[in-house]
């Protein structure tokens, strides 16, 4: 018989908020069935899962957890809350108490990354918008040299594209060469497209700090800009993150906006289907393997099972289908990486890399030789978690693969193949 959870007579503001995610206000709906902690990577760090953390929360231990590091350990993945039967909303309490932090006392890393972001009006990195517009002109040049690429075009807040696309800071700042791949991807698809410059990063860590008003004022200004320019559709590139910082902020703060957002993932679906984008798999005669991550941002908490098999599809054209492995569980049911939330910032490295012993297991089970991350924390995590526990596989972004198909990779656009394909089509 399912236990059921007492309340004491102590007020607590924490089991007032857990009492709200609770339907009809009824503590007993907690089954205490521990589902939530067997499918949370994060089960037993710093002694502490999903249910532990509920029912302390429901039991009015505020000084337990007020301050309890776990918060920034659990990357509110949302697995646990899809597979409660109840509904239960964990992360939301994990959301709301980590904006009773101080916000002095939160961890350094993602402070930081927010107040770059705010402080510069461009990204986590704080790089100034006169940095970026010369990496973009300075590559676009470079790009040109390249044969088929001599009109390619890569601008920043040309007025009436009809896509605006975000980036993440973490290419024009340490990676400038993988810009490449996903400029050559919208040439040959003669996509109408330009970056926008207020608040161009399309990462927030201002999201996972739990900063609402700082979370929220990234999105407007994206927005109003965006909608200035008269951009038909907001395009976020390959990172999970990313996406849903805009697809939920619009939502939580009640933007108005007239563009539509959307994946990139969902457009290379499209382009491959309408034949602009003419990949196959006749290049991968060695039947090299590989199996994708789906990053819980842009598939379990926004998009759904829709984009995973989309991406799916992708993948599949591009590498053939008989060298694809599924990691099992995928789609909303696959496990956090234990990358998102604000981790690879929060300073926890150790706990980090255990979260990730999951994931890496999965990966390994399938036995591919790269693992396809559209998603920056993802790929961060994963390559991380490959080379802590001595992993076999590589890490890729899906960018890299649909250009090597193509047979448009330039040479220094390879920096996450392995050597089996560092030269090909070179």
């Amino acid at each position: 018989m399912a236990e059921v959870l007492e309340v004491t007579g102590t007020p607590s503001r924490i089991r007032d908020k857990a009492l709200d995610m609770i339907p009809d206000g009824n503590l007993s709906a907690c089954l205490t069935c521990g589902t939530c902690t067997s499918g949370c990577p994060a089960s037993g760090q710093m002694e502490m899962d999903p249910r532990r953390f509920l029912r302390m929360a429901v039991l009015g231990m505020d000084e337990e957890l007020e301050r309890h590091p776990w918060v920034w350990i659990c990357t509110m993945c949302k697995r646990c809350y899809d597979v409660c039967p109840m509904s239960i909303n964990i992360p939301q309490l994990i959301y709301d108490l980590r904006a009773e932090w101080p916000r002095e006392e939160r961890p350094k890393g993602i402070l930081g990354s927010c107040d770059h972001h705010i402080n510069s009006g461009g990204g986590a990195m704080g790089v100034p918008l006169e940095d970026f517009a010369f990496t973009i002109e300075d590559l676009a040049e470079e790009c040109r040299e390249q044969p088929g690429f001599e009109d390619l075009k890569a601008d920043l807040d040309r007025e009436g594209a009809y896509f605006a696309l975000n980036q993440n800071s973490r290419e024009p700042v340490t990676e400038p060469d993988e810009l490449l791949p996903l400029w050559k991807i919208l040439h040959t698809v003669g996509a109408d497209w330009t970056y926008y410059s207020k608040m161009w990063g399309g990462e927030n860590y201002c999201m996972f700090l739990a900063d609402d008003e700082s979370w929220e004022a990234i999105i407007r200004a994206q927005v109003e800009h965006i909608e200035k320019l008269g951009c038909k559709v907001f395009i976020n590139t390959e990172c999970g993150h990313s996406f849903y910082a805009v697809w939920q902020g619009l939502r939580r703060f009640n933007i108005p906006h007239k563009f539509e957002f959307r994946s990139i993932i969902e457009y290379y679906a499209t382009w491959i289907r309408e034949g602009k984008l003419p990949v196959n798999a006749d290049w991968n005669t060695g039947g090299i393997k590989f199996t994708v991550q789906d990053p819980c941002n842009v598939v379990r908490k926004s998009l759904g099972d829709k984009l995973a098999d989309d991406l799916r599809f992708v993948v599949k054209k591009v590498v053939g289908e008989e060298n694809f492995i599924d990691m099992v569980p995928n789609r909303s049911m696959n496990f956090c990486c234990g990358g998102g939330g604000g981790s690879l910032q929060a300073g926890f490295t150790e706990e980090r890399q255990a979260y990730g012993k999951v994931k890496f297991n999965q990966i390994q089970t399938t036995g591919a030789d790269y693992v396809i991350t559209p998603c920056h924390n993802c790929h961060a995590q994963v390559e991380d978690i490959g080379h802590h526990f001595d992993g076999t596989y590589h890490t890729v972004h899906l960018w890299t693969l649909i250009c090597l198909s193509l047979g448009i990779l330039g040479e220094n656009e390879r920096t996450y193949l392995g050597p089996d394909l560092a030269d090909f089509g070179l």
